[in-house]
């Protein structure tokens, strides 16, 4: 039995918003969105997510996934919000891949290795690490002179020596079920913020004699939080980038790819050029040879072979015919 665990009840103080963090939009959707498409990739068996901050609204969100819920009343640590899932994933134990609902450029197969590594070793839990040059405000991964995991230690609660360790903890966990509960049920809030810390089990887990699996991210960007608003442009425009690196090897000429945006669900065929600050999205589709100038923005269009569309159009719910000329300005909707 393989579980996924989301954890998404924190508000986001960083985002210095009214909205729930996880329903902040990145290319386009909520970035929880991002990673439950990237779990619904795996073998996972069930998926529970954790709500709090906004509860109702997050739950009507995420209607269109097979998920269920647990609610986490108090913001008592992610120790604690892993704990109010106790009943669900007990009912049922296995393992559990535990990740929070802020990071959406994880990637399917990052997940899919973990998963590997972790049911490979007869280790009860594994931790995804990467490393970065600059790990303020990172928690970090301490350990022995062979590279044994001994603990991680939050920023707030590192001593200088350990603030210039350079490998912090992503946040994503593989754990047995049952070790997990016994390790939290040890776990205390004697630390700077009063909280129960789900990295505690680390050095629960070598107490109790066993050894810890380190899964190590070698795309750090990946696995870091959305936390700031300023993080929440940095991960669109990641997205943004990989999307039209695909378009363009697919046989899609992008004149000016900072400047263009095209959404994950349209299709372009081969040989189509799309000119600068131009945007597509809705269910979109686009044939061969097209000519799209310069800052058009079309919506839910069905647009035959060579198309060519001037600039500074608007087009909603539009149907245009093969080596159709559609003229500069131009504001159609309808079929």
């Amino acid at each position: 039995m393989v579980s996924s665990l989301i954890l998404a009840a924190g508000k986001g103080t960083r985002m210095k918003s009214d909205l729930a963090k996880v329903l902040h939009e990145v290319f386009y959707v909520p970035m929880i969105y991002h990673v439950l498409d990237a779990v619904n990739t795996l073998s996972v068996d069930r998926t529970v997510v954790v709500v709090g901050h906004q509860k109702d609204r997050v739950e009507d969100s995420l209607q269109d996934y097979s998920v269920s819920f647990v609610e986490q009343r108090e913001q008592l640590g992610t120790g604690h919000a892993v704990m109010c899932a106790r009943e669900q994933l007990l009912k049922k134990p296995g393992t559990v891949l535990i990740l929070c609902g802020d990071i959406p450029l994880i990637k399917p197969q990052t997940l899919s290795k973990m998963l590997e590594k972790h049911h490979a070793t007869s280790f009860p839990l594994t931790v995804m690490t990467t490393k970065l040059e600059d790990p303020t405000n990172y928690g970090r991964i301490v350990c022995d002179s062979d590279g044994k995991v001994l603990r991680i230690v939050e920023e707030k609660d590192a001593s200088p020596q350990e603030k210039m360790i350079n490998e912090i903890n992503a946040g994503i966990y593989c754990a047995d079920t049952k070790f997990l509960f016994e390790a939290l049920d040890q776990v205390g809030s004697d630390n700077s913020q009063g909280e129960i810390y789900l990295t505690d089990i680390v050095d629960i887990a070598n107490k109790s004699g066993h050894l810890v699996n380190a899964f190590v991210a070698q795309e750090p960007l990946e696995v870091l939080g959305v936390n700031s608003r300023i993080e929440l442009a940095l991960a669109h425009k990641s997205m943004q980038q990989n999307r039209n690196e695909e378009l363009m090897a697919s046989g899609v000429t992008l004149i000016d790819p900072d400047s263009t945006y095209v959404r994950m669900q349209v299709s372009i065929e081969n040989d189509t050029v799309i000119h600068p600050g131009v945007h597509i999205s809705g269910d979109t589709k686009i044939g061969k040879h097209c000519i799209i100038e310069p800052y058009t923005q079309i919506i839910d269009c069905c647009i035959g072979d060579n198309v060519t569309i001037g600039p500074f159009c608007h087009l909603i719910n539009c149907r245009l015919e093969p080596g159709e000329k559609v003229n500069s300005y131009t504001v159609r909707s309808g079929y």
